[in-house]
């Protein structure tokens, strides 16, 4: 079952990187992001969030494109008319990278127990 809210170490380990990057990220592209606060101040994400956050790291960090170069591609999909979370060729791409890392995971377990 998917959570309603997930906090900044609840996308951290999603994305598999840390929370002060996730806090960056959340900054930088805040036209995008929009997080809800808890009464104690603490960054409270939607299950959009956490989608965004996993495009925002393949574009960065698997095809490479700069922040700013991340922000454009997701602004010109926003500017066509596009959801930035439609389903599409990059959005695949995500959940096939999401199920390999799955896979991997189940991999390294099974090898620990042999």
């Amino acid at each position: 079952m998917d959570k309603v809210f997930y906090s900044v170490g609840d996308i951290a380990s999603e994305i598999g990187e840390s929370p002060s990057l996730v806090r960056f990220w959340s900054n930088k592209f805040g036209k995008f992001i929009k997080p809800s606060r808890n009464a104690k101040g603490d960054r409270l994400f939607s299950p959009e969030d956490l989608a965004l956050f996993k495009k925002i790291h393949y574009l960065v960090k698997d095809m490479g494109l700069t922040l700013d170069g991340a922000s454009r591609r997701l602004s010109a999909e926003k500017k066509a008319g596009a959801d930035p979370l439609e389903t599409g060729r990059l959005d695949a791409s995500v959940k096939i990278k999401e199920k390999l890392s799955d896979i991997r995971a189940q991999l390294e377990r099974v090898r620990e127990l042999l």
